[in-house]
């Protein structure tokens, strides 16, 4: 064990139970199987039913965790004090209107969940900027303070909704971390008193949103089947005692989760089924609560898709016909994508992320050379103007209000050097306003720090992009740490956004860099797909290849760098400490998908039918299962000095199952031929998120950093 990791404390030492599973005439070996809760169904829903042996392992990894990190307490109690300084005692969220109101969030001094709030607009033309005046005569809309106080394990807030009439509100509460919310009403425009009280519905597993009919009777939300998957669409006329839930839609493939949300003109309920690569719409019009839902276009493989109504036309954000980058299409009425006409044509390399629409105009976020811009189009003359920004390394955007009658758009703002800015923007005029900016109460100079945009050649010649922060006085001479983070899958691009948890590290002289690595769409929807299915190797590559890179350039050394990536990047991360384990002078995996092959061969798991169009189906595909065992982490443990490593989970998630961190752990640990230690530390009360209050989200991130800094002894700092 290295001299910085000292303690009495023997690690747990977990029995090998060998299960042996045959597979299209493939045959594997786990030690570990047991680990899986054979009802952990109903352990998400109730976290004490965990098996007993299960639960006293789980328990016992953690106090091994303690006991090694605790000469670090110190350090980690530092690091929070820090991150919770540079957090606004009393944050609020950018009021958005909706009619005569505003509706926004904001926390006072120590809370961990704040209070959701609204203010009456004294003038539709002028945006809302909050300030003590502005707060002291809002009205309370819902106190999640006080609420969470109900639900001392653990409390979240899913979907927060209030009716078109603005007298009702609908919101959820988890209270276990399995994300299943029971759902409530609360009258708005009442006092705390004793008729103020939450009136709890019959919805006890509502997944995601909450959408109000127009008749602000009407509630419409989703619901999981017994495998925790997004599945149906219920609605209900929520004041009618004698009404039942109404099934509206019900998915039948198990590969497809659901949602519901509302078109961008609130004329319509729309119903969107979708994995990772196809999607289809289903409307039901919002002034019609006994309408069945009828489907825009029917699904086709491949085929993605998303609605923006607008003059009268819905206008189609699609990759149809092959336009991997995008493309807008025209309908006027529903009918497959062969009768769309086209608007705006595809621009391979011009990513198209993302389309909203307004009584006049049609706005686009597009993405290109991994930068961002927004383009705003005036439908009445087809004039095109856009928003960018001087930085080499920022982040734009598209802040979804209530209003589709308005010339307004709000967009937010931020690099790693300058704290997120939020602006109230005319279309017509094309004045700009600053309605918010994120302060730092213990201080942030942005002069201080640089931030950088390098690329980095990969393995098979193809160019990486990375975001750099560091201090200007921070060497580049190979000197300095260097936290590499990446995520690498499902299209997500980790955005070169302000942070301030990781000034803690950038103070102490380490390098942030951010690789933009392939399975993300920095470089276009293509940059994707040459990071998913049989190219998913590249993933991996890229961020070995990024760290090593960042060494050549002098930005770091081998064996100064700590890798940190959760879930997906979990992943990541694990297949880069058994590929180059001498790169890292640590590992960070929080909540890491990691036993990819028997977690993408038991179809009962909620992610597993949706997440085949990524991975590839080891049921079926002899291909598949051979690719997935080249790079499954879990599986390719192997006998090697790997160095420090933190592994967390969540007991009740039910994305990355908490079995899977531990396996990974155990497997580890007993094939470690150095002396670094394999941490694992299970919240056993939280599921995905972690812990879900602002101020207790930030021990987690305390502790890692905690982590990483003892990974290059610079513990007295």
């Amino acid at each position: 064990m290295p001299q910085i990791f000292k303690s009495s404390a023997l690690p747990p030492k977990a029995e090998k139970k060998p299960v042996t599973i045959n597979q299209l005439g493939r045959q594997r070996v786990d030690d570990y199987a047991w680990m899986k809760d054979e009802n952990w169904q109903e352990v998400m829903r109730d976290p004490s039913k965990l098996n007993v042996s299960i639960k006293t392992h789980l328990e016992a990894e953690n106090s091994y965790t303690e006991a090694l990190l605790k000469p670090y307490e110190s350090l980690k109690d530092k690091i929070f004090e820090e991150l919770k300084a540079r957090l606004e005692p009393e944050a609020a969220s950018t009021p958005l209107p909706d009619g005569k109101w505003a509706y926004f969030h904001h926390y006072r001094t120590g809370d961990e969940h704040g209070v959701f709030a609204r203010i009456l607009q004294e003038s539709p033309e002028t945006p809302v900027t909050l300030t003590e005046t502005v707060l002291a005569r809002s009205e309370e809309v819902l106190d999640a303070e006080t609420l969470s106080k109900s639900y001392p394990g653990y409390f979240d807030l899913g979907s927060v909704s209030h009716s078109p009439d603005h007298k009702w509100l609908a919101y959820g509460v988890d209270g276990k971390g399995s994300e299943n919310y029971q759902v409530f009403l609360r009258k708005l425009g009442m006092k705390n008193d004793a008729e103020d009280e939450a009136i709890e519905t019959q919805i006890k597993q509502a997944a995601g949103a909450l959408v109000w009919a127009e008749d602000s009777r009407t509630l419409y939300w989703v619901e999981r089947d017994d495998n925790q998957r997004p599945y149906a669409v219920f609605r209900q006329d929520i004041f009618n005692d004698q009404s039942e839930p109404e099934l509206i839609y019900k998915e039948s493939d198990p590969g497809f989760f659901v949602s519901v949300g509302s078109s961008d003109d609130m004329a319509h309920i729309e119903i969107s089924a979708h994995n990772h690569t196809t999607s289809e719409i289903w409307r039901v019009p919002a002034n019609n609560s006994k309408a069945p839902a009828l489907c825009f276009a029917k699904r086709e493989e491949g085929l993605e898709y998303s609605l923006h109504d607008q003059g009268g036309q819905t206008y189609i954000l699609t990759n149809a016909n092959s336009a991997v980058d995008f493309q807008i299409k025209v309908a006027e009425e529903r009918g497959p994508a062969q009768t769309w006409a086209d608007f705006i044509s595809h621009k391979p390399g011009t990513l198209i992320l993302g389309l909203e629409a307004f009584e006049h105009f049609l706005v686009r976020l597009e993405r290109e050379n991994a930068l961002p811009r927004i383009v705003i189009r005036d439908m009445r003359n087809g004039e095109e103007h856009s928003l960018e920004m001087d930085e080499p390394a920022y982040s734009l955007g598209l802040m979804s209000g209530y209003e589709y009658a308005t010339d307004r758009l709000y967009f937010s703002y931020a690099s790693p050097t300058t704290p997120s800015q939020v602006f109230a923007y005319n279309m017509k005029t094309r004045e700009r306003a600053l309605v918010k900016t994120q302060i730092v109460p213990s201080g942030h100079e942005p002069s201080d720090y640089q931030t950088e945009r390098v690329s980095v050649t990969a393995r098979d010649g193809e160019t990486i992009p990375v975001t750099i922060l560091r201090r200007s006085d921070t060497p580049t001479d190979g000197s300095a740490p260097l936290l590499l983070y990446g995520y690498g899958s499902y299209g997500i691009t980790i955005p070169a956004a302000f942070r301030t948890t990781i000034l803690s590290l950038v103070d102490r002289g380490f390098i942030y860099a951010i690789a933009h690595i392939r399975g993300g769409m920095a470089k276009g929807y293509q940059w994707y797909l040459d990071g998913k299915l049989e190219k998913k190797i590249n993933t991996f590559n890229d961020f070995v290849d990024v760290g090593r890179g960042l060494c050549e350039k002098d930005y770091s050394s081998e064996g100064k760098l700590v890798a940190h990536g959760g879930s997906a990047g979990g992943m990541l991360v694990g297949a880069a400490l058994n590929q180059a384990p001498e790169l890292f002078a640590g590992v960070i995996a929080a909540v890491p998908f990691v036993d990819v092959l028997n977690t993408m061969s038991d179809e009962t798991l909620p992610l597993t039918p949706p997440e085949w169009p990524e991975w590839g189906n080891p049921l079926l595909e002899a291909e598949a299962y051979d690719r997935i065992d080249e790079y499954s982490p879990y599986d390719r443990v192997e006998n090697k000095a790997y160095p420090p490593t933190l592994i967390t989970a969540g007991l009740t998630d039910p994305r990355v199952t908490y079995w899977e961190p531990a396996k990974w752990a155990a497997k580890l640990r007993d094939h470690q031929t150095g002396g670094a230690p394999i941490l694992l530390k299970t919240n056993m009360e939280a599921g995905h998120q972690g812990e879900s209050g602002r101020y207790d989200s930030l021990k987690e991130t305390a502790l890692e950093y905690a982590f990483a800094l003892a990974c290059l002894g610079q513990v007295n700092q």
